[in-house]
């Protein structure tokens, strides 16, 4: 997995790239706690995110929460595949996904 970002001021976005599962979560959710700082407006821009597993799905889950308390997260570019876990999982109706 790869993850890079881009920062504007208060708002970041997330690029993740590859597989997010049991082995990359953790690297993720290392990435976030110590790259949030300041952000308000936190975009996650899945384009290249082939599979999330259970694991992912939590790490997304736990930055939604931390960001509820300060200002927004958006999940953005998300293709057919990871959709459809969401859409099973019930992600889809508790995440802002643009």
């Amino acid at each position: 997995m790869k993850i890079s970002n881009e920062k504007n001021g208060t708002d970041m976005t997330i690029m993740i790239e590859g597989r997010l599962d049991t082995t990359t979560a953790p690297e993720l959710e290392k990435y976030i706690d110590e790259n949030l700082g300041d952000t308000k407006e936190l975009t996650f821009n899945l384009e290249k995110l082939e599979y999330v597993s259970s694991a992912g799905l939590r790490v997304l889950l736990s930055a939604q929460k931390k960001m509820n308390k300060v200002g927004n997260m958006t999940i953005k570019n998300v293709n057919d595949v990871i959709m459809e876990i969401f859409e099973v999982t019930g992600f889809s109706d508790i995440m802002n996904i643009a």
